[in-house]
């Protein structure tokens, strides 16, 4: 049977999957060829414009989970912060474009960007605002459960507070190796100094790089080791 393709939602575009993504506006938002000074313009905007969708959605799957913790239901949580952390994952994962892009292209392609730099990005400062949010939530029923987060690791696996403290881990995990790929890439692409060196913005990437939102959870073998040459070139270890 042939079926009526026509768009019947309302908005802009030729098709109703134009109209409900939105893909006019959305294939819109990058520089035209007319305006950019280098074509790597593109991947570095297509790159970083997808981060920041990815960061939204990591921010509303935390907000969710923070809700469904204050409403004591801290097992409905746990998928949500799956969710999250898997968007971390992806937002790591593309920087690997950045191999593509030679450090002569960036300073040839950098007077476009003005004083712009990622620590302004919107979404991970919403990520970071959840995640501080999710961590006050969880102590808070920790402490009306009388329980101690070192003892966590000892309740039943399926527990959902056990489940719930793992996926948190697991977040804190994913944002750690994200920072530490992010280092590697200011210091080969962006031309940055080594951290250590005075000024150095790689100094300031390499000190993140041990931070964790919920550092009573503690930390596996793996994601202590994962920043170790990141924060070597900081201490001098």
């Amino acid at each position: 049977m042939k079926r009526d393709h026509a768009a019947v939602l309302p908005g802009e575009g030729a098709t109703d999957y134009a109209r409900y993504m939105r893909t006019d506006e959305l294939l819109g938002l990058q520089r035209r060829p007319a305006e950019m000074i280098h074509r790597d313009e593109l991947l570095f905007q297509v790159v970083h414009q997808s981060t920041e969708l990815w960061l939204k959605l990591a921010a509303s799957e935390l907000t969710e989970a923070v809700a469904r913790i204050r409403a004591g239901r801290p097992e409905e949580a746990e998928p949500l912060l799956t969710r999250a952390t898997l968007g971390i994952r992806l937002v790591t994962d593309q920087l690997e474009m950045f191999g593509h892009l030679s450090p002569v292209d960036f300073q040839a392609m950098q007077p476009a960007l003005g004083n712009g730099s990622g620590a302004e990005s919107p979404g991970w400062r919403h990520v970071q605002t959840t995640s501080r949010q999710l961590g006050i939530a969880f102590a808070d029923l920790l402490a009306e459960r009388d329980l101690d987060a070192t003892r966590l690791s000892r309740l039943d696996p399926v527990d959902g507070l056990h489940r719930l403290a793992e996926a948190m881990r697991e977040f804190d995990e994913r944002v750690a190796r994200w920072r530490v790929e992010h280092y590697r890439v200011a210091l080969r692409v962006g031309g940055h100094a080594p951290a250590g060196t005075p000024g150095s913005p790689a100094t300031m990437l390499a000190k993140l790089v041990a931070h964790r939102f919920f550092p009573e959870l503690g930390r596996t073998a793996e994601a202590t080791a994962a920043p170790a040459d990141p924060l070597a070139s900081v201490t001098g270890n």
